[in-house]
């Protein structure tokens, strides 16, 4: 569980510097772009975690 957690504030960290960066390397447009596949990746890894969790508790539960 702590994994789980560990990693999405390293993935916070990243993205606060990834977002510092990437502002004078791309224009307005490309920038909104990045950002909204950036919050679509962030779903998808909390969607994985989620399930990863459901499926260990769902394991733990069945022994």
């Amino acid at each position: 569980m702590s994994t789980c957690s560990s990693s999405v504030s390293d993935r916070s960290a990243q993205d606060v510097w990834a977002t510092k960066l990437n502002k004078s390397y791309y224009q307005d447009d490309q920038q909104v772009k990045f950002m909204h596949l950036q919050a679509e990746v962030d779903s998808l890894l909390m969607q994985l975690q989620n399930l990863k969790e459901q499926r260990l508790s769902t394991n733990s539960q069945e022994q």
